[in-house]
């Protein structure tokens, strides 16, 4: 893995030798070492649920000198930052194929009950009311949280009478859309490492502007927090070339529901009438699948695997 990844290699090399106390911590290492590395050894101890006086044992049975230097090893890391694939080295290298997708599904359960454990209720509730309180939403995710920010435009286009995806292809695209932002408006930024500056700038320039600003991010600590009002915090920890935008996307689903259950008559009612305008113009006539008496039934009028034309009575 490089020099630059030698306390890596101390902790692959004496992994099956450690302590339970110690493996907890080479697991916290190697998951959260940009974290790890601004914490004293009691911190450490409390965060990873050791004895301070573990964590130290930790540091010498490794080979440093005690606790500073373990720590000069945890910054050089940061310095140096893992690229994707080493990334997936210290994450997935033990594991065999075989191995992958429960591995993968239990890191997302992880990530979604350390997200359950410890987001704030108040800022998720000001959250609710901010954008209930809104005249126009926006809602802003680049690259990866391009799906989330997708997502949760398309549902509060149930609830609010006013919802802007913002398109993000460019920088100057962005801030056409938002030039009528103002302090009756609300912006939701979603950005999870690496950060988005554009998203970042969005966040600004609608702060700018006195218009409310919400996050949703992994870390207190995350540049997208400099501008906002309300942040929602949700744990994304990408250990591989793949994002988990598994916890995030919970909190989302948590929002959209909490919305609906605050204005659940005007719900209803948007439902009921798209469902009208949906049978009226035939939206999904085409296209969708019905199971009719054991068999699919084509809603186009087309013929079905038996060549008999499947079209609705």
């Amino acid at each position: 893995m490089g020099t630059n990844n030698e306390l890596l290699q101390k902790i692959d090399s004496g992994y099956q030798k450690f302590s339970k106390g110690q493996k907890k911590l080479a697991d916290y290492i190697r998951r959260d070492y940009d974290k790890a590395a601004f914490l004293t050894a009691a911190k450490m101890g409390e965060v990873v649920g050791v004895s301070e006086s573990t964590v130290v044992r930790f540091a010498t049975a490794l080979g440093y000198s005690g606790y500073p230097d373990f720590q000069k090893a945890l910054e050089e890391m940061v310095r140096t930052r893992l690229n994707s694939i080493q990334r997936m080295e210290v994450t997935y290298g033990r594991i065999t194929q075989g191995e992958i997708l429960a591995s993968v599904l239990q890191s997302d359960i992880e990530k979604i009950k350390l997200t359950m454990e410890s987001i704030d209720q108040e800022a998720f509730e000001l959250a609710v009311e901010t954008i209930l309180a809104a005249r126009k939403v926006y809602v802003v995710g680049i690259r990866s949280c391009a799906p989330l920010a997708s997502f949760l435009s398309f549902y509060l286009n149930l609830v609010c009478d006013d919802v802007k995806a913002v398109s993000t292809n460019s920088s100057s695209e962005i801030f056409e859309q938002l030039i009528r932002i103002g302090e009756e408006d609300v912006i939701i930024g979603i950005s999870f490492p690496r950060y988005s500056m554009r998203t970042l700038k969005a966040l600004e320039f609608a702060s700018n502007r006195k218009a409310k600003v919400i996050t949703l991010t992994d870390s207190i600590h995350s540049p997208m927090n400099l501008y906002s009002s309300c942040n929602l915090i949700a744990r994304s920890d990408m250990a591989s070339i793949v994002d988990s935008l598994v916890a995030p996307l919970s909190v989302v689903n948590a929002l959209v529901v909490a919305l609906c259950m605050k204005k659940q008559k005007e719900v209803v009612s948007t439902l009921e009438r798209l469902e009208e305008i949906w049978d009226e113009y035939q939206v999904y006539s085409g296209d969708e699948l019905d199971k009719v008496s054991g068999r699919v039934e084509l809603g186009n009028g087309t013929p079905g695997p038996d060549g008999k034309e499947d079209g609705h009575e």
